[in-house]
């Protein structure tokens, strides 16, 4: 997936914010100030963390809990619920919102302070039944695989560490911290999307735990994601005898198909349309009298989703296959998450935490859906990317890169820090 990365110092953002009139949030001018300075008790806690951390990673990687799998998800948040109320939260199980999906996990730190903090991770994949068993959490010197040891496992792990951390330097300035773990984000949080919206109303700032983008970046935008579905209606008739008599729905589902050809990109930083599901046909000798494909479609602006979906209803209005009719419907995933100065107020906070340790980080986007959207659009700044780095997601050669678990546990340490000692303004 080509990404897309802006580096952005801190003075460019109190110059943006001279500029347009931006007020930044409250301590980015004291953090700014500060950059450089390692507070060397929290890189020490995170240090001998590393390696608990690693051995947690591997755990949840070796079980299955591809989105759907409610024995998988029930295994990974009863782990999980043991180790957050030995920590001092207050868990609890939230009914999936629609059938046949796992619960997902709720723990809440209650906090002595002013601000209340959001963190949304996910346990599900996009990988089936036996995965896990068949290629096992492995590492070599430099990467750790494993499916979904990136997207987002190893943001599960994150989150987990850092709320450890905090418990273990008795860390109380804030008035709560709430951990979300989601179980069907792979398929666009079916499962939790009302939940997402009324913690995102109830609290100052959502953190996302989607890996970081290679080489090391926070994202602050992301393509929206929905489906459109085609479904082609024929008529079913003798493959050999009278094939004269059927009219073939998949031979129409192709030509259908072709209407986006060379409209939209297959890959970039624009709108994509990318065929992922297709079917049509149960035997060798019926000409099918259904067919049906799924388009995924990633956007940057609700108007190029529109876009794309009226020239499939235009193209269904014609049809080459006499007697055969064509329904478009949609589903709905997640929206855009659009970069705004509230995103980079807090993207400022998070470059002057990273500068304590010597490290930059730049600012990137993709076309990977995330909740963030969700937390936005409520009116709720959402900082997203904040898990380990990696690459090569949803694929059999999925990865995190080693050296970045203690830089990224110590940046959400200290992000969570900041922000209980000083909320996000207005």
């Amino acid at each position: 997936m080509p990404r897309m990365y802006r580096a952005a110092s801190l003075a460019g953002f109190a110059s943006l914010a001279c500029l347009t009139g931006i007020v930044l949030p409250l301590g980015v001018t004291e953090t700014v100030q500060a950059a450089g300075t390692r507070n060397e008790k929290v890189y020490e806690a995170v240090e001998s963390n590393r390696a608990g951390a690693l051995q947690l990673l591997e755990e949840i990687v070796d079980i299955d809990s591809g989105t759907g799998d409610v024995d998988g998800g029930a295994k990974i948040d009863t782990l999980l619920s043991a180790r957050l109320q030995a920590i001092g939260a207050d868990v609890s199980s939230v009914p999936a919102e629609t059938e046949g999906l796992p619960a997902n996990l709720l723990a809440v730190f209650h906090g002595t302070g002013k601000a209340r903090i959001l963190i949304i991770a996910h346990i599900d994949t996009v990988f089936g039944p036996g995965t896990a068993a068949a290629r096992p959490f492995h590492a070599d010197s430099k990467r750790a695989y494993g499916p979904g040891v990136g997207d987002e496992k190893a943001g599960v792990v994150n989150a987990c560490t850092t709320l450890k951390i905090l418990h273990d330097l008795k860390f109380k300035n804030y008035a709560s911290i709430t951990l979300l773990l989601d179980d069907s984000e792979e398929r666009g949080s079916p499962g939790s999307t009302q939940l997402i919206r009324t913690l995102a109303r109830q609290n100052d700032v959502e953190f996302n735990m989607e890996p970081g983008d290679p080489p090391d970046a926070l994202t602050v935008w992301r393509k929206g994601s929905a489906n459109i579905r085609i479904q082609v209606m024929g008529r079913a008739a003798h493959a050999g005898m009278a094939p004269q008599d059927g009219r073939n729905a998949a031979v129409e589902l192709m030509h259908q198909l072709t209407v986006t050809e060379g409209l939209f990109p297959h890959a970039g930083s624009g709108v994509t349309v990318n065929l992922t599901v297709m079917q049509a046909g149960e035997r060798s000798n019926i000409i099918p009298d259904r067919a049906e494909a799924t388009l995924n479609v990633r956007y940057r602006k609700t108007e190029d989703f529109d876009a794309v979906l009226a020239a499939i209803q235009a193209g269904a209005r014609t049809t080459t296959v006499p007697d055969t009719s064509v329904i478009v419907s949609t589903t709905a995933a997640y929206p855009p998450l659009t970069e705004n100065p509230q995103i980079d107020a807090l993207a400022a906070r998070a470059r002057a935490v990273y500068a304590e340790i010597g490290r930059t980080v730049e600012l990137s986007g993709n076309g990977g859906a995330s909740e963030s959207a969700l937390a936005m659009a409520e009116g709720t700044p959402a900082l997203d990317g904040l898990g380990f780095v990696g690459g090569d997601f949803h694929t059999d050669h999925e990865w995190i890169d080693l050296d970045s678990v203690v830089p990224r546990i110590y940046l959400f340490t200290r992000l969570l820090m900041e922000f209980g000692t000083k909320p996000p303004g207005p």
